[in-house]
């Protein structure tokens, strides 16, 4: 079982920058692929990014590319979301997620690719 618990969202104004933190349990963490997803008001649920489990792959939505970085400590068991430039569009509540299978990083876009969510975190970006 994991656990994951995202932070760091909050109100920001627009060309502005926040990062978001994702802390896991568990002593597995380092083996899973990790991703970040975003759902708008009246929208599904869509993927922005994804890091493998060395955190030397990384996979964008094109949305977000140049914008987000993704990145991972895993000595500290956490996955983070830079996001700079943000834009009202990017108002969503943030979540991350965790792959537990093999699947290279470049096909990890996909909902139904991860095993474990966490409860999410708001991010709005006032114009």
């Amino acid at each position: 079982q994991v656990q994951l618990v995202e932070s760091g969202g909050g109100l920001v104004q627009a060309g502005g920058s926040l990062r978001l933190s994702c802390a896991a349990s568990g002593r597995t963490f380092s083996s899973y692929a990790m991703g970040w997803f975003r759902q708008a008001p009246g929208k599904e649920r869509e993927f922005v990014a994804a890091i493998s489990w060395s955190g030397g792959s990384t996979y964008y939505a094109d949305s977000v590319k140049g914008r987000f970085t993704i990145s991972r400590d895993n000595a500290k068991n956490t996955v983070y979301l830079q996001m700079n430039s943000l834009k009202p569009e990017d108002t969503a509540v943030y979540y991350c997620a965790a792959h537990t299978s093999r699947l290279r990083v470049g096909v990890l876009d996909r909902n139904e690719y991860y095993d474990y969510w966490g409860q999410g975190t708001q991010v709005t970006v006032s114009s």
